[in-house]
């Protein structure tokens, strides 16, 4: 017999039930979000993708700025010679209109775009420190393009460069000096103040202390030159060029034509009283007194033409040449007035030494009242001048193979009406100054 058993059937409370088809999406758009931003496969690739335009922009942006760079020195090689030509053009007496235009044609030839850009010319220049005639100031622009930084930005950037080239005139000196070599071959030195008006001083020395102002020195001057360098541990006021001149083109000795003079057989004697007169005073000449010296040549042949503490001499057109081996001293408390003759071959010549002298060093020492009208012309020596003197309305010119000075006087550069002639020097030809 079969026998049957009853089971009771208890409902399944765990099955979930059909969510759906609108709620299975729900679910699936759920998890798909967060298993993709757990997941680390691709960040790389899309963050890099994202930051290429900037890092591609930032190269180029570096690449286009060496590019201006580049054209900015093209540029300024332009505007300097379109300047310093400018200034040579100028000098030689062209008009503004031929400036600018030569001034164009320059910077054309040496790299300027003109199609992209613009040139500016200004004589005399509207801005900086060279506001004068003699200056002439070139200001170029061009407009570069973007290569590689357009993503940024379609205009192009603006570079602009400036120049400005300065001339200087030949003009006269009241102090030449005409070694090639030598240091300090004019120097102001000691405790002085000197002014020179309408005239400049010039060393030939082609040293890299050819002209030197130092000590407790004060100068002013219209230009200092040198062929060399000058040299300033003082003060020095340039009031005309602005600041020395070095550099420069060796100016000529303005003498080496004057002739020496006749030499007389005989000595002339010292007067045990009253005037001197011209001649030959061999083995030297000494004056201890007061004495006048009447118009001439006087030839000091040998020895020293010493003047004493005590000597007091007045002479007018007078000049002393001093043959080779003959030496000058004065002393620093005598008083000596004497001028060059105003006409003649050695008008305007106060001293002159023979030119196969050895270099001696010749020696002027003097006070406020003394006063020396006319050249000090020493083509082989060196001399020494010290004292508060000059000649007649500062008319005392200095040419000699070194100068050392030291004193406190003005000198002036017009001295025609004393029948000095100029001292011609170069100017410091022509400059790119800014």
């Amino acid at each position: 017999m079969v026998a049957f058993r009853a089971v009771a059937v208890r409902p399944n409370h765990t099955k979930k039930p059909d969510l759906g088809f609108e709620m299975q999406i729900s679910r699936t758009m759920t998890i798909f979000p967060s298993r993709y931003w757990r997941s680390r496969r691709g960040n790389i690739a899309i963050i890099s993708a994202l930051a290429m335009p900037c890092l591609v922009g930032f190269c180029g942006m570096g690449a286009d700025v060496g590019y201006w760079y580049y054209r900015q020195r093209i540029l300024q090689g332009a505007v300097d010679v379109a300047a310093y030509d400018g200034a040579i053009a100028l000098s030689a007496g062209a008009s503004a209109t031929s400036v600018i235009s030569g001034a164009s044609a320059d910077a054309t030839s040496n790299g300027w775009r003109s199609s992209q850009g613009t040139i500016t010319v200004h004589t005399p220049p509207t801005s900086g420190s060279h506001q004068n005639a003699n200056s002439v100031e070139v200001i170029l622009t061009e407009n570069e393009p973007r290569y590689f930084s357009n993503i940024f930005s379609g205009s192009t950037v603006k570079v602009s460069v400036r120049a400005v080239a300065n001339y200087q005139l030949p003009g006269r000196a009241c102090m030449l000096a005409l070694d090639k070599t030598a240091k300090n071959a004019l120097q102001f030195w000691g405790n002085n103040t000197t002014t020179l008006s309408g005239c400049n001083v010039m060393s030939d020395s082609l040293n890299t202390q050819s002209l030197s102002v130092g000590g407790s020195s004060t100068v002013s001057v219209p230009c200092a030159i040198a062929v060399g360098t000058v040299y300033v541990n003082a003060t020095l006021n340039s009031t005309s060029c602005g600041s020395p001149i070095s550099n420069a083109e060796p100016a000529a000795d303005p003498y080496a034509s004057l002739p020496a003079p006749a030499i007389p057989v005989t000595c002339t004697s010292v007067p045990a009283i009253g005037n001197l007169s011209p001649g030959k005073y061999c083995n030297g000449l000494s004056i201890k007194d007061t004495r006048t010296l009447n118009s001439g040549t006087y030839i000091i042949s040998g020895g020293t033409f010493t003047l004493d503490s005590s000597a007091n001499i007045t002479g007018s057109n007078v000049t002393f040449y001093l043959t080779k081996g003959a030496t000058l001293k004065f002393n620093g408390n005598a008083v000596f007035n004497l001028s060059a003759p105003t006409s003649g071959t050695y008008s305007g010549i106060l001293f002159f030494s023979d030119r196969t002298q050895s270099n001696a060093n010749q020696q002027i020492n003097g006070t406020s009242s003394s006063m020396l009208t006319g050249a000090l012309y020493f083509p082989t020596q060196s001399l020494s001048i010290n004292g508060d003197y000059t000649g007649a309305n500062g008319c005392m010119q200095v040419v000699a193979d070194t100068i050392s000075y030291s004193g406190n006087s003005n000198l002036s550069g017009n001295c025609s009406a004393y029948g000095m002639d100029t001292v011609p020097v170069p100017g410091g030809g022509t400059t790119l100054v800014e």
